[in-house]
């Protein structure tokens, strides 16, 4: 498995908003849509606020990777599911992070209802 280059992950991290993209099944790529992530540890995620059917959330889990940028950087990533443990950690990183916003917007990328909509962001070598 890939990982991030420190700075790469640090800028990503950091960012407010990562612009995120899909590939097709023709190797193109779909245009980026402007979403939140959050970093646990070495790692960053993404999670559909809107549930499972969330357009770019399919695309996404379906072509299982796509590209991402924001702060000067930008790279070619997988998809993966995040690994059951995380997601005690992630809430409270979206919360640290987006709090700002309001509990209105922030409830909707975190809590149990986002388990499976969460998506790891890995870096493609």
């Amino acid at each position: 498995m890939s990982t991030w280059a420190p700075d790469d992950l640090a800028r990503l991290g950091d960012a407010e908003e990562l612009q995120l993209a899909s590939y097709r099944p023709d190797g193109s790529l779909r245009p980026y849509v402007t979403i939140w992530c959050a970093r646990t540890g070495d790692d960053l995620y993404v999670r559909s606020a809107y549930g499972p059917t969330n357009g770019w959330f399919r695309r996404a889990r379906a072509s299982g990777s796509g590209r991402v940028r924001a702060d000067g950087v930008e790279k070619d990533v997988t998809f993966e599911p995040a690994p059951p443990d995380v997601h005690a950690d992630l809430d409270a990183a979206y919360h640290a992070k987006y709090d700002a916003h309001g509990p209105a917007i922030v409830g909707t990328v975190v809590g149990p209802q986002v388990v499976d909509v969460t998506l790891r962001v890995v870096p493609r070598d």
